[in-house]
């Protein structure tokens, strides 16, 4: 039996990631921000045959808490097999222009609360020697663009630190993959205009969980053609991306 810690599990692709383990009996301890919409999350997943042995609120603005909510789980599931950190926010840009404690507000939402779960993940990890971690990071990390300035430098805040944990927790037989996704259908986009590149959260969540159960390359795009585009994307002069409205 699987046991797995979902943070930020009310959101899209979690949720996709839960109903997968919850197919296999799974023991889950979930973490998101709202109750209500944590305890449905719960009971669809138990329906479903997963054991939830608990479930925590937590506003990831509150970074400080989550030693405490490592510990909980810890306790709860006695190992941590699976570990998926999904949460997020995607602010519209042009608004924390105007407010800059909204910016790290955000930023701190986004970025400062993923390294101190992962900060507080390491020891117990590397205790365990064994463990799977995907962190959820974005191509909107791979370059500053001008619609999305703080949620970008966040996630590529989370990027380069997913790395050094990373290469901290490899002599330990621990995995983590840095998940890449590019524009997803879900509610944290429902702002944005659909096209083509938007995938849904359900395929993006099927990959997700594939990843963390078969094995997959350190950074993960999903879609993988991101991989390529994003390759170009780096590709292009300074002086030239800085023109471009993206």
């Amino acid at each position: 039996m699987r046991r797995v810690l979902l943070i930020g599990a009310t959101s899209a692709i979690a949720q996709e990631v839960g109903r997968l383990y919850a197919e296999r009996q799974a023991q889950v301890f979930l973490v998101g921000r709202t109750a209500e919409k944590l305890e449905a999350v719960a009971a669809d997943l138990t329906v479903r045959g997963a054991k939830v042995v608990g479930t925590v609120c937590w506003d990831a603005r509150d970074w400080a808490q989550a030693a405490d909510i490592v510990a909980r789980a810890r306790h709860a599931l006695g190992v941590l097999e699976v570990v998926l950190i999904a949460h997020g926010s995607l602010p519209r840009q042009e608004e924390l222009w105007h407010h800059p404690e909204r910016s790290v507000e955000q930023f701190q939402l986004n970025a400062t609360s993923v390294v101190a779960l992962l900060s507080a993940l390491v020891p117990v990890l590397q205790a365990q020697r064994r463990g799977t971690v995907g962190v959820i990071s974005s191509v909107a990390g791979e370059r500053g663009r001008a619609r999305m300035a703080v949620y970008g430098a966040a996630k590529a805040a989370v990027t380069a630190f997913s790395a050094g944990v990373r290469g901290y927790l490899y002599p330990y037989g621990v995995k983590l993959i840095t998940i890449k996704p590019g524009v997803v259908d879900t509610p944290m986009t429902a702002h944005l205009p659909k096209n083509f590149l938007f995938a849904s959260a359900r395929a993006v969540g099927r990959r997700i969980y594939r990843a963390l159960e078969r094995g997959a390359p350190d950074i993960l795009y999903v879609p993988w053609w991101w991989r390529p585009v994003m390759a170009l994307a780096r590709l292009v002069p300074e002086r030239l991306f800085k023109r471009l409205r993206i």
